[in-house]
């Protein structure tokens, strides 16, 4: 069975860092494509970036990432536990959302990712981000 749990998720200052992680269970998360979205209250749920699978040999996936978060935010994959991780620094008060991992179950390394959440069928719980003024 096919299972993600966010964490990481808790009350930072605007300009401080947040390590979100996603532990993937019931299949190999690093050969598959995977993306982080989040909601915020009264909003619809927005992509925030993905990365692409990996080829278990030299190739470990690009990620591509959405503009209000490009250069403040890395993607990043652990095989040994299983995990996908996003490394957000900078944060700002419109980071302040639930933040959720996904995957759509896909093996793809080297076709590159999406964003688009309705795009992806399997979700986490979702871990909630604060970012105070």
């Amino acid at each position: 069975q096919v299972q993600l749990v966010e964490s990481g998720g808790g009350l930072v200052q605007t300009g401080g860092s947040l390590t979100l992680s996603c532990a993937g269970s019931g299949f190999t998360l690093p050969y598959y494509r995977v993306g982080w979205f989040r909601q915020a209250p009264g909003k619809e749920r927005e992509g925030v970036g993905c990365i692409d699978g990996s080829d278990g040999r030299t190739y470990r996936g690009v990620p591509f990432y959405s503009d209000s978060v490009k250069s403040r935010f890395t993607i990043s994959k652990d095989s040994a536990s299983n995990t996908l991780t996003l490394q957000m620094n900078f944060l700002k008060p419109e980071d302040t959302a639930v933040y959720y991992c996904a995957t759509d179950l896909v093996l793809n390394a080297g076709h590159g990712c999406y964003v688009d959440p309705r795009r992806y069928d399997y979700w986490g719980q979702g871990t909630q981000v604060t970012v105070s003024s």
